[in-house]
Formats: structure tokens, sequence, C-alpha cells
């Protein structure tokens, strides 16, 4: 699981079930994110207002491609709030795991924004290049260049602090643009230098060089967005914890095929396999299941369904174990045999053969029931499939 779906397994401070028309309560996750939206809003918007007049004053198309991008992060903000009341809304009908994933949308659409700007600087950069202005630097116009770089920093730190006590990636994407800002604001600082210094234009080239470093932020951000979406592999920390606590329950032998699934901040499901004696009655295991169901709500706030595995009790069938072990060892595409039990009565040997992803999960059964059937071939074999989500 992705570092996005590993925040989303941790309490919010404050975190509450809104429905669409609820209002944020002070202190809430919603009401953190729209705050800091709001701070974003009139930060950018406020330098937006600056850059413009400045640019255009001097004929700079690199302050005035800094401040149309200060207007994207602006809008940013503001699809962000939008993001997060829809984000807000409760599960329904058609929508039965809730409307988390609209953050991640949120997301999608910023980095579209940040790759049109950039696209759009570019173009007007190359023009500025084939058609070069003669842009003058004052004391005032540096100055404000300085004030940018320094009020981009400080709403990077902004955006970073409330996007990590609150989990929203929407934020950390926007602290992210922000220090790009403030790179590419210093990038302008460096013209005004060269220009008044040397009496060298290098607007057009500048303005290359930074509408380039906006479309990489935009692909990345792009990135980091679609991969909860698309799906990542699990997050071995976290399995290894969620395994370990079930393990904690003195009736689990074992426990095997851990899948989580985000589907948004505070909101992670998916399932797990335990494995226990097969002298355990119907009402034990559910007994079981339950408790380690609200277990796991309590620790580590995801919903997983409990699948049961039984073990054989006695160690009548431990060689035909050892054989299927050793031909898994064999085999590089295998990480793990689990599920396995022999029934008695059928002489039926049921049994999990974990995976790697890439592998062909058909062709690697077929070799390792042929290997068992070498050496018993009074039992039938009825294996599983599992891929190794973590891998």
């Amino acid at each position: 699981m992705s570092e996005q779906a590993q925040r989303s397994m941790k309490k919010h401070p404050g975190a509450t079930e809104k429905g669409s028309g609820a209002k944020a309560h002070p202190g809430s996750r919603e009401h953190e994110i729209i705050k800091a939206s709001f701070i974003g809003i009139a930060g950018n918007m406020l330098l937006v207002i600056f850059k413009l007049i400045v640019g255009f004053v001097s004929h700079s198309i690199a302050i005035i491609l800094d401040g149309v991008n200060n207007a994207t992060d602006a809008l940013s903000s503001i699809i962000t709030i939008v993001g997060t009341k829809l984000a807000g809304r409760r599960p329904d009908k058609d929508h039965p795991f809730g409307y988390g994933r609209v953050e991640y949308l949120t997301s999608v659409v910023i980095a579209v924004i940040i790759l049109v700007a950039g696209v759009v600087s570019l173009r007007e950069s190359i023009l500025k290049i084939i058609h070069p202005g003669t842009p003058s630097y004052s004391t005032i116009t540096i100055t404000v260049i300085v004030v940018a770089i320094l009020a981009k920093i400080v709403l990077g730190i902004i955006f970073k602090r409330y996007g990590d006590k609150t989990q929203c990636e929407a934020l950390i994407a926007s602290g992210v643009d922000s220090n790009y800002d403030a790179v590419l604001s210093a990038g302008t600082l460096v013209v005004a230098i060269v220009q008044n210094v040397w009496n060298i234009n290098i607007d057009g080239i500048v303005g290359v060089i930074i509408s380039l470093v906006v479309c990489k932020a935009g692909i990345e951000v792009l990135h980091d967005a679609l991969a909860p979406i698309i799906g990542e592999p699990e997050d071995k920390q976290i399995v290894a914890n969620i395994k370990e606590y079930i393990r904690s329950f003195p009736e689990v032998h074992d426990v095997h095929d851990v899948v989580l699934d985000n589907f948004g901040p505070n909101k992670v499901i998916g399932s797990v396999h335990i494995k226990v004696p097969d002298t355990m009655t119907a009402r034990e295991v559910g007994e079981l299941s339950r408790r380690i169901v609200k277990g796991l709500k309590a620790e580590f706030h995801v919903d997983l369904a409990v699948g049961i595995y039984t073990e054989n009790t006695t160690g009548d069938y431990a060689p035909l174990k050892d054989r299927m072990d050793a031909l898994a060892k064999r085999c590089q595409e295998i990480t793990g045999v689990h599920a396995f039990y022999v029934d008695p009565d059928t002489k039926t040997c049921y049994f999990d053969v974990v995976v790697a992803v890439k592998a062909d999960g058909d062709k690697v059964m077929d070799e390792l029931i042929e290997g068992m059937r070498e050496k018993y071939p009074e039992f039938s074999y009825d294996g599983q499939i599992d891929t190794d989500y973590a891998e």
C-alpha cells in the first residue's frame, strides 16, 4: 500500500463523519483543510496582484508568468475546498464506500491546472526568446520578488503543516507546488541581477526553465494523485503490524492474505485469512472473528473481513507438508505456501500458493501439483493461487 494509504489508516485528530450539508466544526479535519485553503487563496491572490503590476511595469515576462502561476495556485485551493466538501458526503446506495476518493481526484485536477499553466508559460517564453524586449528591474521590483520568495516559502510551510496534520494529499501537493514557486521566483531574481549588473537579457531563457519545472511538478503531482486510484502495492510495514496484532490472539496459528483497499481518508477496507485448529466449533470461530474485527478497527482504523483456514491438529500429514514446502523453495516465483489442510475422509489436500505479481500462477500451480503427485499419487490436490501484493 502506498504512503497515501498508510496515512489514511491513522486516525485524524478531530475527524468526524459528515453529511454533505453538515457544518465543519472547529478542530475537525474538514475545518482545518478549508482554513489552510483560504490562507492559500488570500496569500496567492496578493502575490498575483503584486506580480502582475510589477511585471507589466517592467515589461518582464518572467514576473508575469510567476503571477499567472500564483493565480492557478489560488484556483487549486478553491478546488481543494470543493473536493473536501464532496469527499465528506455520507455513503449512499450508489457509493456505499463513501466519496473519500474525490480528494484524490482533486489532486488530479490540480495537477492538470499546473500542467496547463506550464505549457502556456513555455509557449510565451519561447516567443519572448524569438522577440525579446528590454526588461528593467528597479529596486522596488527586486524587493517585490524577494517578498514573493519569502511568501511562497511561508505558504509552503503552512500547506505542509496542515497537510501532514489532516493527511490531505491536495494540501501536501499545494505545499510542494509552493516550494517550486519559491525556487522559480528565485530564478526571476537571477534574471533581475543579471540584467542590472551585466545588462544581459535572459528573461525568455529563465521563462523556459520556469515553464519546464512547472510542467515537471504537474507530472509528479498527477502521478501521486493517480497512484492510489489505480492501485499500489501493500505497505509491508503496515501488513506486518496487522499480522503481528492478529497473531496475538492465542487461537490464531497464523495469518495470511492481508489485502487493503484505500477508499479515501479514514476509509480503508480489506480482508485477511487466519489459520485456526480444526477442532474449533463454528461458534468459537465466530466469536474469534468478531474480536479480531473489533480490535483491528480500534487499533488500525481499518475494516477487514476475516476468512478462516483450518489446520490439522495431528501430525499424520506432516510428510506431505514437508514435500510441498521443499517443492515451493525450488520455485523462485513462489513466496509461500499456507492454508495446508488434508481431509482424511476424501484424501484431499487443500492449500494456497502465494506467487509474485508477475508470475504465471496457473503454470506454477500445475508444476507444484505434479511434483506432489509423483510421490503421493493417492491424494487429490485442491490449490488456490494468492498474489503477494506486498511484494
